[in-house]
């Protein structure tokens, strides 16, 4: 999709699971930020009219994204959007990635037909990060040839944020590892805006972080980090598949209208 250079969005709708609703970016109690709403504060420099709603919840398949969160960002008529969802899907027993492309598909063709720039991302292997995650390698692989493909045919912008080293680096990432820190959040806003050509962006989101001074954990220190790992964070995500729980049970968009953006303190 060719957007006129200078082009100044009035409204900005975020679609999407845990990583768009913010979850490590805050917390509960002081509020969730995360990269969408860090893309609506460098939208909102050159385009202080600006009115952003998030309709993410986090757990939500790509499916429930689009039968709970479509509708109502349609409603909202936006002439901005972004729709990331997938790694719900692809962590599940049952995944189907052309399954999953059709409802990205339908939402990109729906937003796109409304008039709105819609962007998207790919996901980054998680196997450098999580080696337990191996087996779902081929998901990834998959749904983002899925993405590309149903993203060319509506004109959506993805935003290829696993090219880069730096996307695997563990300091970008909450302890559990399936969500960004700060820091990733951070860079992924960057690399979106970069992607949509915003005034002021560049590539330097993409460009790796000093060198740590603490040496890589090896050998039997790694092992036993792994297994605090797993015990704090993959079990307590397999008990709730077990049980049919999700981690968004019982919650709603955090930001369901379009409202001001102010720059974060």
């Amino acid at each position: 999709m060719t957007v006129p250079p200078g082009t100044r969005y009035l409204r900005y709708v975020a679609l999407g699971d845990s990583q768009t609703e913010g979850v490590g970016d805050g917390d509960d109690t002081r509020g969730l930020r995360g990269w969408a709403d860090r893309l609506a504060e460098l939208v909102a420099r050159d385009s202080p009219e600006l009115r952003y709603a998030n309709l993410a919840v986090r757990g939500r398949l790509s499916g429930q994204v689009r039968a709970e969160q479509l509708a109502p960002a349609l409603a909202l008529r936006p002439d901005l959007a972004t729709v990331v969802a997938g790694v719900n899907d692809l962590l599940r027993p049952r995944f189907d990635a052309d399954e999953v492309a059709g409802h990205l598909e339908a939402m990109f063709a729906a937003l796109t037909a409304q008039g709105a720039r819609v962007a998207t991302l790919t996901f980054p292997d998680l196997t450098r990060m999580i080696p337990l995650a191996r087996p779902v390698a081929p998901r990834i692989a998959a749904v983002n040839a899925r993405i590309r493909e149903v993203a060319r045919t509506h004109g959506v912008t993805v935003v290829e944020t696993g090219h880069h080293p730096v996307v695997t680096d563990p300091r970008l990432w909450s302890p559990d590892r399936l969500h960004a820190a700060p820091l990733g959040h951070a860079r992924i806003a960057a690399a979106v805006a970069e992607a949509l050509d915003l005034p002021g962006s560049d590539g330097s989101w993409s460009h790796p972080l000093p060198r740590p001074e603490a040496r890589p954990v090896t050998g039997p220190r790694a092992a036993v980090a792994e297994l605090a790992w797993a015990a704090s964070f993959l079990a307590p995500w397999l008990t709730r598949r077990l049980r049919g729980r999700s981690s968004g049970d019982g919650r709603t968009a955090k930001r369901p209208s379009l409202l001001p953006v102010t720059a974060a303190g």
